[in-house]
């Protein structure tokens, strides 16, 4: 089992990031959160998840143990796979999430795409108590780079939407209305926006 992988980031976009090490370059899957974590540096310690199944090896990277604990906890609800749990810490920060479980807020977990009223419920209930256990503390090093130009923004924002599994069109209809009242927004910004929306 691998615990954590440390080496130079190859490659870093809203939804995947390459980590080189020893030669050998890491496919992960991540979280915004994760990918707002390590946007601009040039390499970092990313904490492992392994998903293997019969016809796939897939790994899941995240910016703290707590993080890959609530997406641990997240797939061991029943109806909740590995792309909806990573959908779910998109929308929230691990603390965020902390909160929305504490306060049994059903309203804000509907609202990230795939969770219907009845998943929402069944995360709110088995993971009450659990999460209590994580010790999730706020991230103070997060960054939050700006990017400059709208059009990189938006070509970077709809292409992590369709790798999270939205259709192209309602992607680009979302972007662009998202930065329409925002042109200011980072990528980031914009794809959280989106999640809420689409």
């Amino acid at each position: 089992m691998i615990e954590y992988i440390k080496g130079e980031i190859a490659e870093l976009f809203p939804t995947q990031m390459v980590l080189e090490c020893n030669g050998i370059g890491y496919l992960l899957n991540i979280s915004l959160n994760t990918f707002t974590a390590f946007n601009g540096k040039q390499e970092g310690k990313i904490y492992v998840h392994e998903i293997i199944r019969e016809d796939s090896y897939t790994l899941y990277g995240f910016q703290s143990k707590e993080e890959r604990e609530l997406f641990i906890l997240l797939t061991s609800v029943s109806g909740v796979g590995p792309n909806t749990a990573r959908m779910i810490l998109s929308s929230f920060t691990p603390s965020d999430l902390v909160q929305v479980i504490a306060d049994k807020n059903e309203d804000a977990l509907t609202s990230v795409k795939g969770i219907g009223s009845k998943t929402s419920q069944r995360i709110l209930v088995d993971l009450k108590n659990k999460v209590k256990n994580i010790g999730i503390t706020a991230s103070a090093n997060v960054s939050t780079n700006s990017y400059t130009g709208t059009s990189a923004i938006a070509e970077e924002a709809v292409a992590a939407l369709v790798m999270l599994g939205f259709a192209k069109p309602a992607s680009q209809k979302a972007v662009s209305s998202i930065l329409k009242a925002a042109p200011g927004s980072t990528v980031e910004q914009v794809i959280k926006q989106a999640l809420r929306i689409l």
